[in-house]
């Protein structure tokens, strides 16, 4: 028993398997034939070796992780009501959404059990609210994530809040005040969704919890800092993104002489999600959580194949509750700690990301911090640069997305079928600064195959 299981195989050296490689090919040039220049600008190998890379470990990744479901708030009753439907059906965490301040008491009071993890995404800021919010939680024992981000609330919108100083002043107040050690979050997903590729995503990602570290300096010390990242579908990419965003986010709490845990929410990706064919969306969303839990999420809220044409309905949400049950109770997904350590590529991937994310944030800090970025316009002519490199790719057929531009069901019809209007709508309005506007890549392709119907 005591044997090592390889022990009667030789080892094979990195320089060996290239030369078999290259023997296969028959004359065919190894880099031009079996090397692919990801848009990060790092190239992927057909194969990696354990003398690629040193193996590491990463630190306060979850032994589990949560099914989370997302309500929105119109009404505190109808949303406690669902809430507990929800989780009687198998939802173990919750994701309120709400445009506007709501009644704290009927929400909390209706809750059907105690000690729930809640998160929150609030589309305006109120120091009193959500100070009152986080004190009637804290009676009912409550773990609540407000995922207050003020910078990006001005990247999506254009505007503050209200200004600059206020915004500051708010959040500070929030959290002194409100009985919660997790009020601020930084939300990457707008920027995923509007074609922000990896290696920007993380570097943003370090950008915004240092324009906080810089302004509230030994504060945050009381604050555990919480990421809302949307997972797309190139699989092991969306994996290693999430291993460096813990491994850079600890790189820059220790410069601080702060906690180095974070809290990790996945959700779905909006960009590559299709209106014909779309039952290929549960596909996708369903590698998309299987990259959140291999690369170390606390929570994952799963997205409905249906939901970028239909209101939400309960078919799209339970298909979309049972995707994450199935891979945690029939697949167990939530039996292993830190399953991706040791792979080599993925290992690679993880290192490279960082490497590049931690170069982009200096230039960033360099260049007067993200919020003069914002400002000056800079952030967005790269986000739309890496945008345009990614849907001129689809356009010409480089990047399939099947039922789109691959694979078409010529026999589908959606007409009849938009409860909601599924495509990029702008109304114009006075900002600040351009705001960054989600996108997704197959818009183009399916409003002329509506108009062709």
């Amino acid at each position: 028993m005591g044997k090592h299981l390889f022990s009667e195989f030789q080892p094979v050296s990195a320089k060996a398997f290239k030369q078999k490689i290259q023997y296969d090919l028959e004359g065919l040039d190894y880099n031009k034939t079996l090397l692919w220049n990801a848009p990060e600008g790092i190239h992927i190998k057909p194969f990696y070796h354990s003398e690629d890379t040193t193996p590491f470990s990463i630190a306060d990744q979850p032994i589990s992780w949560n099914i989370v479901e997302e309500i929105f708030i119109l009404d505190s009753k109808v949303s406690a009501d669902t809430a507990a439907i929800a989780l009687s059906k198998g939802a173990e965490s919750l994701l309120f959404k709400a445009d506007k301040k709501f009644n704290v008491d009927e929400l909390v009071n209706n809750l059907p059990q105690e000690e729930l993890l809640i998160y929150f995404n609030f589309s305006f800021l109120d120091a009193d609210f959500l100070i009152e919010l986080g004190q009637k939680l804290k009676t009912k024992n409550h773990t609540a994530f407000f995922n207050t981000d003020i910078v990006e609330n001005l990247a999506r919108s254009g505007n503050w809040f209200t200004n600059q100083k206020t915004d500051f002043q708010t959040l500070e107040t929030v959290f002194l005040d409100a009985e919660n050690d997790n009020v601020i979050g930084i939300d990457l997903t707008g920027y995923h969704n509007a074609g922000a590729n990896t290696i920007q995503q993380l570097a943003y990602a370090l950008a915004h919890v240092n324009e906080y570290f810089n302004y509230f300096g030994d504060y945050l010390k009381t604050q555990k800092i919480s990421f809302k990242v949307a997972v797309g579908s190139n699989f092991f990419f969306e994996i290693a993104k999430l291993r460096a965003l813990r491994l850079l986010f600890a790189t820059l709490a220790e410069a601080y002489d702060l906690s180095s845990n974070c809290h990790i929410l996945a959700v779905s990706a909006l960009r590559n999600k299709t209106l014909y064919d779309y039952n290929t969306n549960l596909l996708r969303t369903t590698t998309e959580a299987m990259s959140a839990i291999l690369g170390g999420a606390d929570s994952i809220c799963n997205l409905a194949y249906d939901a970028i044409y239909h209101k939400t309905n309960e078919f799209g949400q339970r298909i979309a509750r049972n995707q994450l049950l199935i891979l945690k109770h029939e697949s167990y997904f939530d039996q292993v700690a830190n399953p991706a350590d040791g792979t080599y590529y993925i290992e690679e991937l993880t290192q490279q990301f960082s490497e590049k994310a931690l170069s982009l944030f200096k230039e960033i800090e360099a260049g007067g911090g993200f919020i003069t970025q914002l400002v000056e316009g800079k952030i967005q002519k790269k986000i739309k640069e890496s945008a345009a490199k990614e849907q001129e790719a689809f356009d010409s057929g480089k990047k399939n997305v099947i039922g789109s531009n691959i694979y078409q069901n010529t026999e589908d019809r959606m007409k009849n079928e938009l409860e909601i209007f599924p495509f990029l709508k702008i109304n114009p309005r006075k900002t600040l600064i351009e705001p960054i506007i989600p996108k997704r890549l197959t818009e183009a392709l399916e409003q002329k195959l509506l108009k062709d119907e």
